[in-house]
């Protein structure tokens, strides 16, 4: 019963079963409770909660499985449900091996992201979901795996209830995880719920239930509330949309529903319109070069100065997204940066040929010696060539709070993987388009193409990036402005950009 923070899950070096590498962070009561009762229709039910704990879900319905890798959790558990049969192990191991069969099922599965689910536990897990047809990639995290073979052992017509990011809205490795649901149950529903279930964390998280498994559906229902209230059974559905649509129309996202009908089925409309294009329709987007150590790499004027470094081996930069200018970056800006002494001068150096004795001498220095060592520079040949450096037609913010940028670059700058790198490959429709970039319209579609990142801001991947939707001018000359806006304000207030400090 472990709630997601990826935040909590970025060290390595945690003991094997602290609660930042395993995930365990657990339910409050309210949230547990509900789900066991949507989940359990009679005492004599049998419930599996695959990632157990210290059997918060457990203690609730006594005639219970629980799985749990971590031994002092475990322990725990047993104390807390008496009544329930506790394994500790590794869930994956225990249900390839397992005969039993479940009525229903509830918890919260540990959020681990691949960078730690990793090692045979992962192989175990791919694998086994692969074989019920759930084909998730290297990138997913532990918790849709863990629905997948938690709804394998159910009996026909079992249900299950669980807390689930709200990655589930965005994230591509979930798409495999709801294909699968639609396929095997008869209703599939997810709760968003926009107050924070976890305040202490900065994952959003939602609920997910399912039920009448062994059946299937075309749709998935949708519940909007701003905060959960506990309950004896699921909430309504506020509304639903068709598997096929999801697929096709919103790209195997949910985060659209969050929107009023109206405003969506206007969207839809622009979609489908032949006058509309998206970004990716006369842009290239990509990420900026990677440096590999930028304190190193990016130099100020000074240093430059006094290290003797020639101007024609320093190339102007952006490195993070407050340094961009409103409209377009110019020369003036890069001679304010340089005035500041800023560290905006990337060292770009060739694949091939003899460096100049200044630049050796600085390669040769303490912090070269130190950049040399780290992972993206030591497996690249020569490690001081950093690849992939680009001069983009424009400059566009990865992670934005109140409105995304797109700036133009007359100055001839590059940019740092912070920020994503543009360039034009149909100029007579960019220009076109990006006229309307600053309009309300464009502005909720980077809201809806984008995904909700911790701490309230928005990001755009560029899969995503290359979604955002320009109408043509008359059909937005037919909306309600002031609807748009509105629209653009509900979906940052489920990111809580105005939330923070």
């Amino acid at each position: 019963m472990t709630i997601p923070d990826p935040e909590a899950l970025s060290s390595a070096y945690e003991p094997e079963f602290s609660a930042k590498r395993s995930g365990a962070f657990f339910t409050p009561e309210s949230v547990s409770q509900s789900l066991v009762h949507w989940a359990c229709r009679s005492p004599s039910e049998r419930m599996l909660d695959p990632s157990c704990g210290d059997g918060e879900f457990l203690r609730h319905h006594w005639n219970s499985v629980g799985i749990e890798q971590n031994p002092v959790s475990a322990h725990q558990a047993m104390d807390r449900a008496p009544g329930a049969l506790v394994h500790e192990g590794d869930f994956f191991a225990w249900a390839a091996d397992t005969s039993e069969r479940f009525e229903c099922a509830a918890g919260n599965p540990p959020f681990i992201r691949y960078q730690t689910f990793k090692g045979p536990v992962r192989q175990r897990a791919l694998a086994l979901c692969s074989d019920l047809g759930a084909h998730f990639s290297g990138l997913s995290s532990s918790w849709a795996p863990f629905l997948v073979a938690t709804a394998s052992l159910l009996k026909p017509g079992g249900r299950m209830a669980f807390v689930v990011p709200a990655e589930i809205g965005h994230a591509p490795y979930a798409a495999p995880l709801l294909h699968y649901l639609t396929q095997n149950f008869e209703r599939v529903q997810v709760i968003a719920v926009r107050e924070k279930l976890f305040p202490h964390l900065s994952e959003d998280c939602w609920l997910l239930f399912a039920e009448g498994f062994s059946g299937q559906t075309d749709s998935i229902r949708f519940t909007v509330c701003d905060r959960f209230e506990p309950s004896q059974e699921p909430p309504s559905a506020d509304t639903s949309v068709l598997v096929s649509e999801w697929e096709q129309t919103w790209q195997n996202r949910l985060r659209s529903l969050i929107l009023p009908d109206t405003i969506r089925e206007i969207y839809r409309m622009a979609a489908d319109d032949s006058g509309s294009h998206r970004l990716g329709d006369f842009a290239r987007i990509g990420i900026g070069y990677v440096s590999g150590d930028n304190r190193f790499f990016h130099l100020t004027p000074a240093e430059a100065k006094r290290w003797g470094i020639p101007d024609r081996l320093l190339l102007p930069s952006v490195r993070k997204s407050r340094s961009l200018p409103t409209g377009s970056i110019t020369r003036s800006d890069v001679e304010a940066w340089k005035a500041d002494d800023a560290p905006c001068l990337l060292l770009r150096l060739p694949r091939e040929g003899r460096v100049p004795v200044s630049v050796a001498n600085y390669l040769e220095s303490a912090s070269g010696m130190a950049a040399r060592k780290g992972y993206k520079c030591r497996t690249r040949s020569p490690w001081y060539a950093v690849p992939d450096v680009r001069i983009p037609d424009y400059v566009m913010t990865y992670m934005s709070g109140r409105s995304v940028k797109l700036v133009r670059n007359d100055a001839g700058v590059t940019c740092t993987n912070s920020l994503h790198a543009v360039n034009l490959t149909n100029k007579t429709m960019a220009k076109a388009c990006l006229a309307r970039w600053s309009s309300p319209f464009t502005q909720l579609s980077c809201e809806i193409e984008g995904h909700a990142l911790g701490g309230g801001m928005l990001k755009l991947e560029p899969r995503e990036a290359r979604r955002v939707l320009f109408p043509p001018r008359v059909l937005l000359a037919q909306l309600k402005i002031e609807d748009i806006e509105a629209s653009t304000r509900l979906l940052q207030s489920w990111r809580h950009y105005a939330d923070r400090p």
